[in-house]
């Protein structure tokens, strides 16, 4: 199976209205490379260590297990959750471990 990252990546930048070289750019990348360096990433040809992926998911303000998720519900389940506060998060997880 394919990884998910690379699509993951393309539309959380897409949501976040960046082009490829600004996201590039906002991680530190020099502008003549941002958008290329960017791009071999949406396109599965690179894959961001692990550290780079937490920036980019920083800059995106999306979670970092987005990125790393196969099901796509639970893709969206986890930027949902990401959203709530801790508090909220922990009273859904209460919710949901009650249900066991």
């Amino acid at each position: 199976m394919e990884t998910p990252t690379p699509s993951r990546l393309k539309s959380a930048r897409k949501a976040a209205g960046l082009t490829q070289q600004q996201l590039g750019m906002a991680l530190g990348m020099e502008p003549n490379t941002a958008s290329a360096r960017m791009n071999q990433y949406e396109k599965g040809k690179h894959a961001p260590d692990f550290l780079t992926m937490k920036r980019i998911a920083k800059e995106l303000d999306v979670p970092v297990a987005y990125f790393y998720c196969e099901e796509d519900v639970l893709a969206k389940l986890i930027c949902e959750l990401g959203k709530l506060s801790l508090e909220d998060q922990k009273s859904i997880l209460g919710i949901v471990l009650s249900k066991k």
